[in-house]
């Protein structure tokens, strides 16, 4: 908070001086050219200063400037051409006309380069949702639509819970694709997700949404390597008065995964301002519904692998599976594999490998959800260009989200508080993230914890073995007696549906250590733990400042940032590296006791700062414009890194957009990737920096989880041929592969893209394409490795410690470390938007995503996750007749494979039909919108262990402008 409060301080101290001029009144009314009829909410602006203000109800406007003889005033709304009107003296109200005109390529956006410019002339793609694409879209909020966005990958993980991708390397807790709100960064830092929908703005106070497509970290810097979201709200200043909104909808009609659940979402928004000087605006919300489930019994371990019993065809099929691996049960993975042996079968002592039987993720995630969302903001206008903001924004949340594992959050809060200073060409801003994750639990852990609280797996093992002998010496044949044997080994466990299961697993997961005694830990609570319980606190400050026409021959744009991370150490996710080893996971003591319980060492910091400039000239009459940014980051775990971006964008025939740039991005590991320790299933999951391997050794003493598997079943078939444990681990010492890790780096990739834009068949067709190709280096990923208790890699000692009897003689670690190989990924999409016949539009895009395979293996899967091919398609009338409008789009999605340390498999292609009608009562100001996503219920899988989402079905009714004089 100390920092907080410096970065307050330091903002509060800069100085800015008002002009000292006379004090101007102009006011004026607005109409439509066309109806000659008054125009409200027409925004009105000084140009060139903060200064402005909104035509009320009866189309009249009044400001007060200290700006000069002469000013131009901007005149804006949705739906019609801007217009400029200077202001040489003062006499009679002014009398404005504003043509209506289609907003096809008009739009202005920011983020591309980071000052509004026209979209046709971004550098590199960008895509807009304004406010009126946002009401008039066929899906149930604005983040929802965002889905039918050219280029854009959705990824759902709940009704709560959803990331947006670009470009490939799709992960649901997408750290790559950075989201901003009014420049605060969503992103949960040890959670390590954007939580742009969870704790963004309302239905009621979006603006727009601007995404850029692909690497943007020449101009953002650290998370936007894959991409960004940039979402705008509304000023108090142009949207004032009462609004309120309800939806209220239904899923899960046909009762399959669960029965049909109601969805409730209120929304309310109030903003006033006072003499163009003070406004404020408050926004509340709140969601609930059934969430989505996630209930696949896809195997990824199939009996064919050497991770199953490949040499019993007998065992084939997830019904026969011993070794049954479901994507969405958990406890069944490969850390509770058990090893049978000394089996009496067919005349020789054979060896199986099963696991344990786990719990389906529906008996451990919880149904339902909610969402509630609130933020505050005081404006207040210091003169006509300087406006000075507070913003205070929480968001409290459940649901399910996947990262290495599935994670139920429950109670999850994340608090910005945002102080900013801005003029039309500059600002500072600083802000602090608070980030506490309440109640949430893991459900991995949660899983093994109720199953070693029935048995350890050795005993378990034990259980299953006696009676599986039993059934084969009885003429069982194989697949019923290892049914059976599971029977008999679960024999008294918690039972999904009881009451000693729900008491069990309400133990669990108030517990804040994922260890348990029946592991063979020592000390390690009698149930062991889930909870997952962190908090942290981000802060950051960041400054620009545009030079505008001060300089002759150039534009130039400068900007600095800076970003603490802090992390209270709970001793089970993130812990005090100063601590030994053997005491980061205990509470600190003091003369042999313990005062705090909560209290695990001190705070961890994590830091990065930044500075970029660009510059712009444009050339021959404005045709050419070219970009030029350079950006440094440096981080104190890594050496500074360097970002180049140079762009060019060349306009024939004033309507014909030709665009290409190139950058080079670096990415430095997020927070998790980078401190995390974290133990889960036994096997402990470690951050890349190099100081964390300290007394550990799994960098250069350990051998890769995958060459240890290939061994154990070389062993267990040399077992099976009558020789030893010990003779045949020697035997096949060869398979096992040394892992020889580095310490992490940041990720690099160097991206070339191109592009064309234009707006033809007089300003009634947009076509957009693009096209670009990326190089990433030293992509970050997981590695499993063991670690040999007894003596170093390459010693007898080693290899007999590898044999999965000898479990308790290895140290699993889950590393997060850079591949060995570069990425090369590439596509191209198009999108055309075409106005044919009065208000009726029909819009569609295209977008091909490929990876290119390297003909090495790779110390671990790097995971691209992304379709090679999806299509949109939607068709609408925003005024089919008087205050009536409609939206179809039509969304296809190609097969393609998942990969994460998680869940691998197939994902099937889909389609989906998402429809909406509404109508608007403007004497009662008041929209009714009912619509349906998904309308024909197609179920369908986004990722792999991911939910199976159907049809939503919804109304919702908007009030907007009470209370508005």
């Amino acid at each position: 908070m100390q920092r907080f409060l410096f970065f307050l301080l330091l903002l509060l101290g800069t100085t800015v001086s008002a002009q000292e001029s006379t004090v101007l009144q102009i006011s004026g009314q607005v109409t439509d050219q066309e109806r000659q009829q008054p125009l409200a909410d027409v925004n009105v602006q000084v140009k060139g200063t903060v200064g402005g203000t909104v035509t009320n109800s009866a189309g009249q406007f009044s400001l007060r400037t200290k700006a000069k003889l002469p000013l131009t005033l901007v005149f804006s709304s949705i739906g019609f051409a801007t217009r400029e009107i200077v202001v040489s003296s003062l006499g009679s109200d002014l009398r404005i006309e504003l043509v209506t005109q289609t907003v096809l390529g008009n739009e202005v956006v920011v983020t591309a380069s980071r000052v509004p410019e026209n979209i046709l002339r971004s550098p590199v793609a960008i895509e807009k949702l304004d406010i009126r694409a946002i009401r008039d879209a066929a899906a149930p909020s604005f983040y929802d639509a965002l889905e039918n966005v050219k280029g854009v990958q959705m990824t759902t993980s709940s009704l709560t819970f959803k990331v947006p991708n670009t470009r490939g390397f799709n992960i649901p807790n997408n750290f790559r694709f950075m989201q901003l709100v009014d420049g605060v960064d969503m992103q949960a830092a040890t959670l390590g997700v954007p939580l742009g929908n969870a704790i963004g703005p309302t239905e009621l106070d979006i603006q727009s949404v601007e995404i850029t497509p692909g690497a943007a970290s020449a101009l953002y810097g650290m998370n936007a390597i894959n991409g960004m979201a940039n979402l705008l709200t509304k000023s108090p200043f142009t949207h004032q008065g009462l609004s309120v909104y309800q939806k209220t909808g239904v899923n899960h009609v046909d009762g399959k995964d669960r029965e049909p659940g109601i969805l409730s979402e209120t929304a309310i928004r109030y903003a006033k301002a006072f003499n163009n000087k003070f406004a404020f605006k408050v926004n509340f919300s709140y969601l609930t519904g059934v969430d989505w489930l996630a209930n696949t019994s896809t195997d990824q371990n199939p009996n064919n692998l050497n991770t199953a019993n490949p040499a019993y065809p007998q065992l084939n099929g997830a019904e026969n599976n011993p070794a049954y691996d479901a994507w969405n049960r958990y406890g069944d993975e490969n850390n509770n594999a058990v090893t049978i042996s000394g089996v009496n079968y067919q005349g020789g002592n054979k060896t199986f490998i099963v696991r344990r039987t786990g719990y389906w993720e529906k008996d451990l995630a919880k149904p339902r959800v909610d969402n509630l969302k609130a933020d505050l903001a005081l404006h207040y206008r210091i003169h006509d260009n300087a406006e000075l903001s507070y913003a205070y924004r929480v968001g409290k949340m459940d649901g399910v989200f996947q990262r290495g594992n599935k994670i139920q959050l429950d109670n999850v809060v994340v608090q910005n508080h945002k102080l900013e200073l801005k003029g039309h060409n500059y600002f500072v801003r600083t802000y602090v993230s608070l980030e506490n994750t309440g109640d949430s639990y893991n459900i991995k852990p949660l899983a093994d914890n109720l199953q070693l609280t029935h048995l350890s797996n050795g005993a378990w093992g034990t259980r299953f073995k006696t009676a599986l002998q039993n059934d084969i010496n009885n003429g069982v044949d194989l697949a019923t007696a290892m049914r059976n044997a599971r029977a008999a080994a679960d024999a008294g466990r918690a039972e999904p549906g009881t009451q000693a299961f729900n008491d069990l697993k309400n133990t669990i997961i108030r517990i804040n250590n994922w260890d348990h005694v029946n592991a063979g830990i020592a000390g390690a609570p009698a149930t062991g733990g889930a909870w997952l319980s962190q908090k942290s606190r981000m802060y950051h400050a960041d400054a620009q400042y545009d030079f505008e026409n001060k300089i002759n021959w150039f534009n130039l744009l400068v900007g600095v940032d800076a970003r603490i991370y802090e992390v209270v150490p709970d001793g089970n996710n993130f812990v005090d590296f100063s601590r030994p080893v053997a005491d980061r996971n205990k509470p600190v003591e003091i003369d042999g006791k313990v005062p705090d319980s909560t209290d695990f060492g001190k705070n961890v910091y994590y830091k990065k700062f930044g500075a970029f400039a660009q510059l712009t000239r444009t050339f021959f009459d404005e045709k050419l414009k070219i970009f030029t940014s350079i950006r440094i980051d440096y981080n104190p775990e890594f050496d500074p890194k360097i970002n180049p971006r140079f762009a060019v964008v060349y306009t024939a025939a004033k309507k014909h957009n030709f665009r290409a740039s190139f950058q080079n991005g670096f990415r430095f590991p997020a927070l998790f990737e980078a401190l995390s320790f974290v133990n889960n299933g036994n096997v402990r999951r470690v951050g890349g920096l190099s100081y964390i391997n300290e007394g550990l050794g799994y960098l250069d003493n350990s051998y890769t989880l995958a060459s240890v598997n290939a061994f154990n079943a070389a062993v267990n078939r040399d077992v099976s041929n009558g020789a030893t444990a010990n003779a045949a681990a020697l035997n096949n010492r060869q398979l096992l592969e040394v892992t020889n890790l580095s310490p992490t780096r940041p990720e690099r990739i160097n991206s070339f893209e191109i592009g064309y834009k234009a707006v033809l068949l007089n300003n009634k067709l947009v076509v957009d394409w693009d096209a670009y190709t990326n190089v990433y280096d030293g992509f970050l990923g997981q590695v499993e490795v063991a670690v040999p208790v007894t003596d170093k890699v390459g010693t007898d000692a080693s290899v007999t410690d590898m044999l999965a009897a000898n479990r308790n003689r290895q140290v699993r670690y889950r590393v997060y470390t850079n591949a060995r190989n570069k990425y090369n990924n590439f596509g191209s999409s198009v999108g055309v938007t075409w106005n044919f016949f009065k208000a009726f539009t029909v819009s569609g895009n295209l977008n091909y995503n490929d990876i290119k395979a390297n003909k090495t293996s790779d110390v671990f899967v790097t995971g691209f996750n992304t379709p090679n091919w999806v299509a949109n398609l939607s068709i609408g009338n925003r005024q089919l007749f008087t205050n009536f409008g409609f939206n179809v789009v039509w969304r296809w999605q190609d097969a393609f494979v998942w990969e994460s340390p998680l869940a691998n498999g197939s994902v099937p292609s889909y389609s989906t039909i998402d429809a909406q009608v509404n109508y608007r009562f403007p004497k009662l100001k008041s929209t009714i919108k009912i619509g349906a996503s998904n309308i024909f219920n197609n179920r369908y899988i986004q990722y792999a262990a991911g939910p199976t989402i159907g049809g939503l079905y919804y109304a919702a009714i908007t009030v907007d402008g009470l209370l508005n004089n």
